[in-house]
């Protein structure tokens, strides 16, 4: 797990290469700048705008490090009434809003790419938990509380909410939800839409949604919180969520398996949904190299099972009340293994192992960012050519770049593939670049073959913008049209991203 605000620490450097940057904006620039800078302190509380470069840096520079851009303003609201006071306030000035929650996302959906137009709304200082009904297994959370703290604090007092991510210390409920953020349990607890009964939301001029039920059954008409989930900000900046909690799972079952393919990792998954049924929460594939690049990240870490096999599954089934989480557990791997699907494997003794061996899996994403810029891909496939999709699409890599490395991983129970690519060591910017635009090409191509989507749990951003506009079929994009028009005709909300609609007025 990432500690909060990990990975957007600022060096003394690029501070000062911030402040640089803005002493050397053209004149007349800096003099509308600073105009609308002053307009915006007018309308609003003065400590909710940050106009300093140095301290707007961390809100307009992506996960990774890999983009950073500029905003007029920072707007930091404290309260609902704070963000439509603020969103006037850019209407009024014809600036366009960059929401933004915990700044995690991988495609660029958070960060402006209009210096001299956008406004970045961060939702961070709204962090209260507004309330927690046990005997209704709901909670109503604002936008900037950090996921992990959710869970924190939800599990002491008995229940559980299910999104588990890798940036759970960091990211924040509201760009979850406007993300509709995937992670491990997807499996068995579905999409972050699937946890949302309800919604706050602050609409492009102004005004605010208010759809805060945590009913479980309300059918008047149109949903019209589903309209939001997943719009990354586009359709207007989601303030409050009202959650589904479940019981918290007393016990536990984790367990690391070597197997001889991924084939054999799909049959694994289809015994294991029928003999365990609702209770596995976790099915996760990883490859050899999974294991490696881990130790490069977090070298004290040590291998769990003794073999070097072909394909790896970390798999987890939990429960509470009388269900016998670890027997259950121990028949199962009984079973497979005496079939011989499962060649070698370790089922964790304590918490402490359990987390060990989820250590490998979050370990592996830190040492593919340690090796520099490399490809990174959210794939969805159907589940029966999980398999075959793979070793088509790893082998057009190896085809096209032979001396680039595959590292295909992911959670099988959804179809979710990140298959991610490696350039050499030693190469220049220029032919790593060349090298990411040449693979995400093969890559989506294969996708396009297998009737896949190129955007399984992350999002579209501005990242995947034109891949997304180049597949989008007339009848989606009207209704996608007709929607942005709707409810935000004059371009407000997070311009540029998902979709340009230039033909608006």
């Amino acid at each position: 797990m990432r500690s909060k605000n990990s990975g957007l620490a600022l060096s003394g450097q690029e501070v000062a290469a911030a402040r640089e940057k803005a002493r050397h904006m053209n004149l007349d620039g800096i003099s509308k700048t600073a105009d609308l800078q002053a307009s915006l302190r007018a309308a609003l509380s003065s400590d909710m705008v940050l106009t300093d470069p140095a301290e707007m840096l961390r809100f307009c520079r992506d996960w990774h490090g890999d983009v950073t851009s500029g905003a007029v303003a920072v707007l930091r609201p404290r309260s609902t009434v704070d963000v439509a006071n603020a969103v006037r306030a850019c209407r009024d000035l014809q600036l366009t809003i960059v929401p933004q929650g915990g700044n995690t996302g991988l495609v660029l959906g958070g960060i402006p790419d209009q210096p001299d137009t956008q406004v970045v709304i961060s939702l961070e200082r709204m962090n209260a938990i507004r309330n927690v009904d046990a005997d209704d297994f709901s909670a109503v959370v604002e936008a900037g509380c950090i996921l992990s703290e959710i869970k924190d604090d939800v599990a002491a007092r008995g229940m559980y909410f299910p999104l588990a991510l890798g940036t759970q210390g960091s990211c924040r409920i509201g760009g979850n939800v406007s993300t509709n953020a995937g992670g491990i349990n997807v499996l068995r607890y579905g999409m972050t839409r699937e946890l949302v009964l309800g919604l706050e939301v602050v609409l492009p001029d102004g005004t605010i949604f208010n759809g805060l039920s945590t009913l479980r059954k309300d059918n008047r008409g149109i949903d019209l919180k589903q309209l939001f989930i997943g719009a990354e900000g586009t359709l207007g900046i989601i303030t409050a969520v009202s959650i589904k909690l479940t019981p918290y799972p007393e016990q536990v079952a984790t367990a690391l398996l070597g197997l001889n393919s991924l084939d054999d990792a799909i049959k694994l998954y289809r015994r294991a949904r029928r003999d365990c049924c609702d209770l596995m929460s976790a099915f996760e594939f990883m490859p050899p190299l999974a294991f490696v690049l881990a130790r490069e990240a977090i070298p004290d870490l040590a291998m769990p099972i003794a073999g070097d096999y072909p394909a790896y599954v970390l798999m987890e089934i939990s429960g509470s009340g009388l269900v016998d989480i670890a027997d259950l557990m121990e028949r199962f791997l009984t079973g497979v293994m005496e079939d011989g699907l499962v060649v070698d494997g370790v089922i964790a003794a304590s918490q402490a192992q359990a987390r060990n061996l989820w250590l490998f899996r979050e370990g592996m994403n830190e040492g593919q960012a340690k090796r520099g810029p490399h490809m990174r891909t959210d794939i969805s496939v159907q589940l029966s050519r999980l398999a075959d999709f793979v070793r088509d699409a790893e082998q057009a890599v190896l085809d096209a770049l032979p001396d680039c490395v595959c590292v295909s991983y992911g959670h099988v129970g959804d179809g979710n593939v990140h298959l991610n690519v490696l350039p050499p060591a030693g190469i220049v910017a220029e032919e790593i670049a060349a090298r990411i635009y040449k693979a995400k090409t093969v890559v989506n191509q294969v996708v396009d073959d297998y009737h896949g989507s190129i955007s399984a749990e992350h999002g579209i951003g501005r990242l995947k913008r034109a891949d997304f506009d180049a597949r989008l079929d007339p009848t989606r994009r009207a209704l996608l049209t007709a929607l942005k028009q709707a409810i935000d005709p004059s371009l407000v909300m997070n311009p540029g991203c998902q979709l340009n609609f230039p033909n608006l007025s």
